[in-house]
């Protein structure tokens, strides 16, 4: 049949619960593998380099940081159409919209490229620093431009695999990438390097990436063609139906976790940029650790839409919730009680500034993967507007309370205007609506999926709260106190907080994954 992929590259249906588990077993050990070697390497890179140097790397970053949002939403939009025509089995369709996507991408970067290139040779100018130091950021940013520019037109083949329910082979890239950078990084400072030299040695490692990237996806649709001839103007009006609120989504989160190294340079210093970005590295991990499952949510979501099952949308903004909870209060938790010896065991008392402002955005890490949900079932339930639209107000709320906040109240100052927003916007705004769309009410929500979460958290946290001063300074103890609060609410989570039937569904489910018999009931 014209247009038809081969049996291998079909999903499977019978396997759907083993191949997500996969997925995001992958997942996760790549955001492991990063986060650990993240960071080892903040701190190396950090006294190696110096505070005035580490903090223009990430200016010079955070500049760049804006640059993915030229692909216009269409990468996010991308994995819906291929999913879609892979449902259908519609090979034609898939490779004209990556035809065209690639080679809008290329016009994209190209274009990019070069307004970054200008703002590059005014690096000094635009941050009042110094002849040597504006030579180097511009350099570096040149740099990293470039890299990012490169990307952009190789994400349609990552878009690709993650749209075949492959996302672990991009998963194996990344983790390997990841190491080799961790080396590269390692090696270039080790001997002497340059800040330059370091920089360029990491971009030329990512780049390569980018093929491996190109060969898996290949490998999971052999019949992909990319041809000039095969761009067609009515499959970009066809994504670009929805890529435009994938745009705004994108636009949004870069305004909210993107801009603060930027206002901060601008009114305070880069030795503070460097000060924030240990706080924000932590809350990343965080963040990284507790909301994989809501990475993996989405094209649930979609399907149980499209079907009108309104009882699985309704147990899936339950259950992800709840676990979205359970995974996040308890680390986050011990983070924000933890968060001076954390800080200074892992980065020395040269970053103690930076414990206060952990505090304050591991709070906003629990309300946004506890939100994380509603705004996936929003986003899947065709009310994805309302979540485009909310996130960008919630964005410029905070761009606006950064600017004077910070003014006031220093490094704390931007990450209080940050939470503000986002909490009105996830207990106000996402939650509520999420609850009327599969219909039930805000009340359920709270007495199934918050509250067995929160309570065993207030628990443990509460204990924590008198016993942390036993870590004192040090970085291992308060990982073991970490650990072992988080061990202790996974036992009163389990064993009290949710009921026998749920505990029983779960434990269905692993042993499903794992490919064991379901247990029978005596």
């Amino acid at each position: 049949m014209k247009g038809s992929a081969p049996p291998s590259v079909l999903w499977a249906e019978q396997q759907q619960a083993r191949t997500v588990a996969l997925n995001v077993g992958w997942r996760y050990v790549n955001v492991a593998v990063e986060l650990l070697l993240g960071l080892g390497m903040l701190p190396f890179n950090a006294k190696s380099l110096g505070a005035s140097d580490y903090g223009l790397w990430v200016l010079a970053s955070s500049m760049v940081a804006y640059f993915p949002v030229l692909d216009l939403g269409f990468g996010g939009a991308m994995e819906r159409f291929v999913a879609h025509y892979r449902a259908r089995r519609n090979a034609d369709a898939i490779n004209e919209i990556a035809s065209t996507l690639i080679a809008l991408f290329s016009c994209l970067a190209m274009i990019g490229f070069l307004v970054l290139a200008a703002v590059a040779f005014n690096f000094a100018t635009l941050f009042k620093l110094g002849p040597d130091q504006g030579r180097t950021g511009g350099i570096l940013m040149l740099l990293v431009s470039f890299q990012v520019a490169a990307g952009l037109p190789f994400a349609i083949y990552g878009a690709i695999v993650n749209a075949f329910q492959r996302t672990y082979r991009n998963a194996a890239v990344g983790i390997t990438v990841t190491l080799m950078v961790a080396f590269v990084n390692v090696a270039v400072v080790k001997s002497g390097g340059t800040l330059v030299q370091l920089v360029a040695a990491m971009t030329a490692v990512r780049m390569l990436g980018y093929l491996a990237y190109r060969y898996n996806a290949y490998r999971v649709f052999p019949l992909l063609r990319t041809r000039i001839s095969l761009i067609r103007r009515t499959r970009l009006k066809e994504v670009a139906g929805f890529s435009i609120y994938m745009l705004m989504q994108d636009v949004s989160v870069k305004l909210n976790y993107a801009t603060d190294p930027i206002i901060i340079a601008a009114v305070l210093s880069t030795g503070a940029v460097a000060v924030w970005t240990v706080a924000q590295r932590l809350a990343d991990v965080v963040l990284q650790m507790t909301n994989q499952l809501n990475y993996t949510l989405f094209p649930i979501v979609v399907d149980a839409d499209a079907g009108n099952k309104s009882a699985r949308l309704q147990t899936l903004l339950i259950e992800g919730t709840r676990l979205s909870l359970a995974a996040s209060l308890p680390v986050a938790g011990s983070l924000a009680l933890l968060a001076q010896p954390v800080v200074i065991g892992w980065t020395g008392h040269e970053y103690a500034a930076a414990a206060v402002i952990v505090q304050v955005l591991a709070v906003l890490v629990i309300v946004r993967v506890g939100s994380w949900t509603a705004s996936t079932v929003l986003q899947g339930g065709g009310r994805h507007k309302l979540v485009a639209g909310s996130n960008l107000m919630a964005a410029i709320v905070n761009v606006g309370l950064s600017v004077v906040l910070i003014r006031i109240y220093g490094l704390r100052g931007m990450a209080i205007a940050t939470l503000i927003p986002v909490t009105f916007r996830g207990a106000v705004v996402l939650i509520p609506t999420a609850c009327a769309r599969v219909g039930i009410s805000v009340r359920r929500l709270f007495a199934e999926a918050l509250w067995p979460a929160i309570w065993p958290a207030a628990v443990v946290l509460t204990v924590l709260a008198f016993v942390r001063d036993v870590a004192g300074t040090s970085l291992p103890k308060a990982v073991l106190s970490g650990g072992i609060t988080g061990l202790f609410y996974i036992v009163l989570f389990l064993g009290i907080a949710i009921g026998r039937e749920d505990r029983d569904k779960y434990l269905g489910r692993l042993r499903s994954i794992a490919g064991l018999p379901a247990l029978k009931a005596a």
